[in-house]
């Protein structure tokens, strides 16, 4: 699973991109305040800190309801639909996510489950948001085994986010709102789920949402 420090803001899992990022950006803040003037150093400084920012890992509160299935990703709904898929039999419920590069960038589990599958497809690069993005692009695939059957959860790269990080493994038990992975930089994730029918969205295409917090569907059989 993805580890954070309490007291630490970025994602430690995610240290072997952040760290170089951290090390360059302090080594050429420092090398222009001496070398040129302190006020051009806040150039550097500045993107430093945004590019780690791609990395940060803020504590969620996770909704403790019953039947509901939490946003795997902060962003923005760009699709809520009944589609066939390759990755589960049947119609499934589709809940595409874009990431902006504004977002944070960790990814949650959207209930509680035991992973069954996660497998990396290789592909291209379109931005995220084009609507071949979810057919043609690179991905890595968790298939999580849920009270309400199987489930799959799709990490998108798009044309700048190209690391997809998934410490995860076959066999982990998640529990709602755990942290399992993160794509650096802007993207996509995707929640699908067989048996549409029996799920109520709870939100809206064009809304924005938080991994872990924000309340996706709710099952038709839930009483909360």
């Amino acid at each position: 699973m993805l580890t954070r420090n309490r007291w630490f803001p970025l994602a430690l899992t995610g240290w072997q991109y952040w760290l170089p990022i951290l090390f360059g950006g302090c080594t050429l803040t420092a090398a222009v305040a001496i070398l040129v003037s302190v006020g051009l150093s806040l150039v550097p400084a500045v993107v430093t800190i945004a590019c780690l920012l791609f990395f940060r890992d803020p504590v969620r509160t996770i909704p403790q309801q019953a039947d509901v299935m939490v946003a795997p990703a902060d962003g923005m709904i760009t699709e809520l639909a009944v589609v066939p898929s390759n990755y589960l039999p049947g119609e499934t419920l589709r809940v595409s996510i874009f990431l902006s590069v504004l977002d944070v960038h960790i990814n949650r589990s959207p209930c509680a489950g035991t992973i069954q599958a996660i497998t990396f497809e290789a592909g291209r690069f379109l931005d995220a948001r084009h609507p071949e993005a979810a057919i043609k692009n690179q991905s890595n695939n968790l298939r999580i085994d849920t009270a309400y059957g199987p489930i799959v959860v799709r990490q998108i790269v798009g044309a700048i986010a190209r690391r997809i990080i998934c410490p995860a493994r076959v066999g982990d038990v998640l529990t709602r709102g755990e942290r399992f992975g993160m794509i650096a930089f802007g993207s996509r994730t995707e929640l699908l789920i067989s048996q549409p029918d029996r799920w109520v969205p709870c939100v809206k295409v064009g809304e924005k949402v938080r991994a872990g917090v924000t309340i996706l569907l709710r099952h038709r059989g839930s009483t909360g």
